[in-house]
């Protein structure tokens, strides 16, 4: 699967050549901030080999590179939920920190939630968002989520008690 979000920018596979630069850029204070703890910080070259073993083994697979034409400069994807929440995903992305500030995530997650409800039978992708982080907010407002609610003091991350926020889409609201 390979995907043109825009000349030279692209949603693909992840494949293992892609470990270098997974730790070029993942290794980096301001972007594990935004992140669970399972992104860690320092990033290592062995975090990026358990990741792509992870990552590489889901069937069908959920999770793909965001990529210019030389490297993997972040990534995009899809955790299924469960029980009767199983027609529901949660998006996730992360973006190398040279590339902020120019568009990039804002027209990957528009094209790969089109391609998520394309290809799978979902009702409803989300995202969580630390309210730490407005620019993931802006990023999903851009591209059709609407905020749903807030949930107060829900997470703790670098010893700071935070809220966090939750974006929800609708597949007819990206298919009609």
């Amino acid at each position: 699967m390979k995907i043109a979000v825009k000349p030279g920018l692209y949603i693909r596979e992840i494949n293992g050549n892609d470990k270098y630069s997974i730790v070029k850029y993942a290794n980096n204070k301001k972007i594990s901030l935004n992140l669970r703890d399972t992104f860690p910080f320092p990033y290592t070259m062995e975090d990026a080999e358990k990741w792509l073993a992870v990552v590489n083994d889901y069937n069908p697979q959920r999770t793909f590179a965001i990529a210019n034409e030389n490297e993997l400069i972040g990534a995009i994807g899809i955790e299924p939920c469960r029980d009767v929440n199983r027609f529901c995903v949660e998006l996730g992305y992360w973006l190398g920190e040279p590339f902020w500030g120019n568009g990039i995530v804002t027209l990957a997650v528009k094209e790969f939630i089109k391609y998520a409800f394309e290809q799978y039978d979902f009702i409803k992708i989300f995202a969580y968002v630390f309210s730490s982080n407005p620019s993931s907010g802006r990023v999903l407002e851009k591209t059709g989520f609407k905020l749903e609610g807030c949930m107060r003091r829900q997470i703790v991350k670098d010893g700071r008690i935070l809220d966090q926020l939750v974006y929800g889409i609708l597949q007819e609201e990206v298919l009609h």
